[in-house]
């Protein structure tokens, strides 16, 4: 066996299909679709909402062809969305809440929304630096 391969046993199946049939309804995927055009990830939950996800901000998909996220599994009657030819799991919940990666994978999507320079933005500043811009930061002596 290589090293980098990992043995799932029967117990740790059976133990994340019972946690999988515990978790509420509306944390699981019913389909997925991938819209090219837009390069979107639909997901349609089992209670009918639908999470929209660009696949630049996902782990694992933002370099992925068209052809690629087209070839797509659901996993664990639901919690999970496969794309074997990338090698990337996703867990649903997680998704869900707003995580599309790692946690260092996530900090990196904070720097880059943050250095987006854009007209709005530029106009926001403005309007702030005219309001006579950041309130200084008091100091609080201590006793």
């Amino acid at each position: 066996m290589a090293d980098h391969e990992v043995i799932t046993t029967d117990a740790e199946i059976e133990s994340a299909l019972h946690q999988a049939a515990s978790l509420p309804e509306g944390a699981l995927a019913e389909s997925v679709r991938y819209i090219a055009s837009l390069r979107l990830l639909l997901i349609t939950l089992k209670n009918q909402r639908r999470l929209a996800l660009p696949v630049e901000d996902i782990q694992g998909l933002e370099d992925a062809s068209d052809t690629e996220l087209q070839q797509y599994e659901i996993l664990g009657r639901g919690t999970g969305i496969s794309f074997p030819t990338l090698d990337v799991d996703l867990y649903v919940p997680a998704l869900i809440e707003g995580v599309y990666g790692n946690r260092r994978w996530m900090a990196e999507l904070g720097r880059k929304g943050g250095s987006v320079r854009s007209e709005a933005k530029q106009r926001a500043a403005r309007n702030n630096g005219s309001k006579g811009g950041r309130p200084r930061r008091i100091a609080v002596a201590s006793a």
